[in-house]
């Protein structure tokens, strides 16, 4: 244990640079002769670099609270307020009425409440004049104040194919100033950061109800984002719309803002579709618009892990993680393995690739990241601190059996129960300072990365000139940047005595999760007939050697005591590094290369239900698995 300690101090000195910018911490510039040399090596760092990004931050971009109303009109009785508190670390009461803290505060946070309606439930609960005027809000009122809260919801959510009932801009201004109220009561400049957003929540259609739902994310403050209202799928189902609000934005207000797709696995093919929604090919202009709205996917979440599927990635063996795959968002329409490649991060990146060489523009050149999609308010992805997705699903020992997505086909095949959920995810961005502008501009450069709820620390950089002992030097992170770019980035035209690109990677356990088991370098590109390819490398493996097919020897192990949901970190390293050069580049075909780290296996938070309420899972529940990161890419363009 001694050895494992001292290996992670040294390896977090080196892989995680300071991340005191913003706190006023660090001395002002002094007068100092021209020609001095300065002793500290750190004086002018970030002043010589404005990229270099000098801490990690961790945090969700896309938590609901009873502002949502598929939160609130089910049970959820937390509001922003209590969201914030949670995630800086304070204990606070779940909807069920359970004490919940988490093991550590976040250092960001993003509360995206659906814009569909927003605030409908708090309305509900105010009996608030303004709705009791309409319609439908006065026949929803009354049945959630009758006990019939499901009931209400289950109508509401079918008139959002239709229309919009309540159709009241006023009492969306109302709740939108509650939430941009708390965010700024809440950010507090390189201590928290509130970045304040919405969800917009299209389902393309009612016959076709595929998701495309992006979390909307503003860097400014109250004074410009009070100038507009968030903007719903009533508004328009079509994403090109919702990016014609957010350069309305931009252009009235100065400000700045992005969107984050989520859940292509429920799009039934639509997310990374090569035609537009309105049915119109892709053009170079729609691939440019994308780009610069949306920079990053959030890759997993608790509605299924969206990273690889094992029909898409057949060798390999850890590419089914919490799998959703049986139809639709709604449960309407069943998957068909066609769909498959257009929902996936890593065939979508491959397909990007496709279409920049048919386009001139890459429509799909995202990084990535995770988040919770919780609709508890609380941010929770730990396995033995795991809060479910709504409030029904908040700890209790028949969780397990419970609707996550009850079918509206009535196809119990298509419906989603809460065993398949997974606890994920976390949101990791390498910035400057942890700020609104620090964490957002981070998102913007895609120096960002998921995890599927564990803290492992990863860095990734590409380039032409690393050498094999520049990753286990102290100051691996800056010749990280001056040699390459870091994960993101674009590789720079090869010098001419270079004939393939070397990779550096260094990862380190989160010191509260299990050891690392390997670190793996996927590669997609597109062959000289336009197909795509793929293959994954592993470069850095716990206590085992790399055989001749780039892959561990053997796997890592399993310390997993299922029945007392438990481990031992008796397998796997604290820390692992590797200096990678591409073994079967071809400087014609363009590439996209991104990293993954593996932890050992350890108990799942079914594990933790059964032996908490000592129970027994059914025989397809799992009861242990790999915890895992994926970092952002990096391209090469021929």
């Amino acid at each position: 244990m001694k050895k494992t300690m001292v290996i992670y101090a040294i390896i977090s000195l080196c892989l995680c640079a300071p991340a005191f910018a913003g706190t006023g911490l660090s001395p002002g510039k002094q007068d100092v002769p021209e020609k001095q040399k300065i002793y500290s090596p750190y004086v002018e760092r970030t002043a010589k670099d404005k990229n270099f990004a000098e801490g990690l931050y961790w945090g969700d971009t896309h938590l609901h609270t009873n502002y949502s109303t598929d939160a609130g009109m089910v049970g959820n009785k937390l509001s922003p307020e209590e969201a914030y508190r949670f995630a800086k670390g304070e204990e606070v009461l779940s909807s069920t009425g359970q004490r919940a803290r988490l093991i550590r505060p976040l250092d960001f946070l993003v509360v995206a409440d659906h814009a569909e309606n927003l605030g409908l439930a708090p309305m509900i609960a105010e009996s608030n004049s303004d709705l009791l005027k309409t319609e439908y809000g006065k026949k929803w009122h009354d049945m959630v104040n009758a006990g019939e809260g499901y009931e209400a919801f289950r109508e509401w959510a079918s008139s959002v194919f239709e229309e919009d009932r309540i159709n009241s801009s006023k009492m969306q201004r109302t709740v939108w100033d509650r939430q941009i109220e708390v965010a700024e009561k809440h950010n507090e400049p390189g201590r928290f950061t509130a970045l304040i957003g919405f969800e917009w929540s299209s389902f393309n259609s009612k016959e076709t109800p595929g998701n495309l739902h992006r979390v909307v994310i503003f860097k400014d403050d109250e004074q410009k984002v009070s100038r507009v209202i968030p903007f719903s799928a009533f508004d328009s189902p079509d994403p090109e719309d919702l990016w014609s609000y957010m350069a309305g934005y931009e252009d009235e207000t100065g400000g700045s803002v992005l969107a984050i797709p989520h859940n292509g696995n429920l799009s039934n093919g639509l997310m990374f579709a090569t035609e537009r929604a309105n049915g119109k090919p892709l053009t170079k202009e729609y691939a440019e618009t994308r780009m610069k709205w949306e920079p990053l996917y959030e890759v997993t979440q608790i509605k299924g892990d969206g990273e690889a599927h094992p029909k898409l990635s057949m060798t390999d063996e850890f590419a089914d993680y919490g799998t959703w795959d049986k139809g639709d968002i709604a449960g309407v329409k069943p998957k068909k393995d066609e769909m498959l490649p257009f929902e996936y991060a890593r065939s979508a990146l491959q397909i990007g690739l496709q279409q920049e060489q048919k386009l001139g523009a890459n429509p799909f050149k995202f990084g990535m990241i995770g988040s919770t999609d919780a609709h508890t308010a609380l941010s929770s992805t730990r396995e033995e601190n795991y809060w479910g997705k709504f409030a029904g699903g908040e700890p209790q020992a028949d969780r397990y059996e419970h609707y996550v997505i009850k079918a509206f086909s009535g196809d119990e095949r298509l419906s989603t129960f809460a065993w398949e959920e997974v606890a994920s995810g976390l949101a990791a961005v390498w910035a400057r300072e942890n700020t609104r502008e620090g964490i957002f501009e981070g998102m913007q450069k895609k120096e960002a990365y998921a995890t599927t709820g564990t803290r492992i620390v990863v860095r990734f950089f590409g380039g032409w000139e690393y050498g094999e002992d520049d990753v286990y030097r102290p100051d691996a992170v800056e010749i990280g940047y001056d040699k390459g770019v870091p994960m993101g980035g674009d590789l720079p035209a090869a010098p001419n005595d270079r004939k393939a690109p070397v990779f550096m990677v260094g990862a380190m356990k989160d010191p509260a999760s299990g050891n690392l088991d390997r670190i793996q370098i996927i590669k997609g590109w597109v062959d000289a007939k336009g197909e795509r390819q793929e293959r994954i490398y592993d470069v850095a493996c716990a206590g085992r050697a790399i055989n001749k097919k780039g892959r561990c020897e053997s796997p890592v192990g399993n310390t997993v005591d299922e029945a007392n949901a438990t481990y031992l970190n008796t397998i796997g390293d604290a820390e692992l590094r590797a200096v990678w050069t591409d073994p079967d580049f071809n400087e014609e075909y363009p590439a996209v290369y991104y990293a993954r780290v593996l932890e050992i296996p350890t108990p799942t938070w079914q594990a933790y239900d059964a032996q908490f309420y000592g129970i027994e899972m059914p025989d397809q529940v799992p009861l242990s698995g790999q915890e895992r990161a994926y970092t952002s890419p990096i391209w090469y363009t021929p």
